[in-house]
């Protein structure tokens, strides 16, 4: 009787092991699962946007596309078909709603002082007009828009596409939030797009996703149509959305007083002035007079407020202040720089009261002529720029 009721616990106890078994074994399938569904659609989500989530909320509302009202002519991308496409209807019902309408609105606003100058490097180069509105959805007209892949201004340039186009990025300039700049780098790489793929399309989605990456596309595809590949999902869905959304805005936007959208903007001028000393973009804002916010708008290029002291950089600043801003450049006693002044101590070093002041050691050796680590004597006195 005792063997028996030693197997009967034996039994039991193998049961449980089983049943733990089967339990881990389950957990295990589970999580591989979500592992694997996670990765599959990890290349399907947007790296940015600009906008609001035009996801939901979009399939409820009529939008409002009257295609026989509409002027083709001199269009490159709003064509019939490409309007009739049912992305790019999801993205005019979005944009052309009370909350569509409101962003566009903010977003022109931002715009406002660049669009003039982007428009007349379109004209100039004989380009789609269509291009004017790209930096809707690719920084909202924000000058120091960053993404988290690390594209920065207007048209979000990577660090490793710059170089082509003569754009610096360094310890004191990021010239991809320069709009001059920026903007003629944008089109010409549009430009070029275009010649070696002979589609508007094909071209605005290369800037998105890379021209390898298209043209690698139409090779494995033959498929040479931006709306087939998009159709048959051959391209990444940012890419895939990214077109339609050019589309949709364009559409609202060629058409302002039947959306809604606000045109009743002062037309911007600027002027570019060569610098001949260093300056400080809010002392020169304050003492001529200009909206800090607007001349550092201007000059976002700049990281630190301040202009280089080899004046090889334009000034921008707007036609209106140019008198105020010639003025206060030749007064010679007025100091446009602000300054601190270091008591050196002991244990003192360049590098420590850089960091100290939230300076560069560039900028106090440049004030500083013939200081160094090895001839700091304490008590002497050392002239810190400031970049605040």
């Amino acid at each position: 009787m005792g063997g028996d009721l030693l197997r009967r616990k034996n039994l039991k106890l193998m049961r449980n092991v089983k049943k733990k078994r089967l339990f881990i074994k389950c957990r295990i399938f589970f999580l591989v699962f979500c592992v694997s569904v996670f990765t599959a659609n990890a290349d399907e989500r947007p790296l940015r946007s600009a906008a609001p989530n035009s996801q939901s909320g979009v399939s409820d509302y009529s939008p409002n596309v009257n295609l026989s009202a509409f002027n083709f002519d001199g269009c490159a991308l709003l064509t019939k078909s490409a309007l009739e496409n049912p992305l790019t209807m999801r993205y005019i019902a979005y944009y052309s709603s009370p909350a569509g309408i409101a962003y566009l609105n903010t977003v022109l606003e931002r715009g406002n002082i660049y669009m003039p100058f982007i428009r007349e490097e379109i004209e100039k180069r004989n380009l789609p007009l269509e291009l004017l509105y790209l930096p809707v959805i690719e920084s909202g007209f924000q000058i120091t828009a960053k993404s988290k892949s690390g594209a920065v201004g207007l048209w979000q340039f990577m660090m490793n596409s710059i170089s082509p186009f003569g754009i610096k990025v360094n310890d004191y300039i990021d010239e991809r939030r320069d709009f001059v700049k920026s903007t003629k780098g944008a089109l010409q790489k549009l430009e070029d797009n275009y010649k070696v793929l002979g589609n508007w399309e094909l071209a605005i989605a290369a800037y998105n996703c890379g021209l390898g990456q298209i043209t690698r596309t139409i090779q494995k595809t033959k498929i040479s149509d931006f709306w087939e590949l998009a159709q048959k999902k051959e391209i990444r869905q940012e890419t895939e959305q990214y077109v339609p959304k050019l589309i949709a805005i364009t559409y609202i936007l060629s058409q302002p007083r039947r959306f809604g959208i606000n045109v009743w903007h002062k037309p911007f001028e600027w002027v570019a002035i060569l610098l001949k000393r260093q300056v400080s973009l809010d002392i020169l804002a304050e003492e001529a007079g200009i909206e800090r916010d607007l001349l550092r708008r201007l000059n976002a290029e700049l990281l630190h407020g301040i202009t280089m002291q080899d004046n090889s950089r334009q000034l921008i600043v707007p036609v209106v202040h140019y008198e105020n801003v010639s003025r206060v450049l030749e007064r010679e006693d007025l100091k446009l720089l602000r300054f601190s002044y270091h008591t050196v101590s002991k244990g003192d070093t360049l590098w420590g009261i850089s960091r100290l002041y939230g300076t560069s050691l560039d900028l106090i050796e440049q004030y500083n002529p013939g200081i160094s680590n090895r001839y700091l004597r304490i008590g002497e006195t050392v002239v810190i720029p400031s970049l605040n």
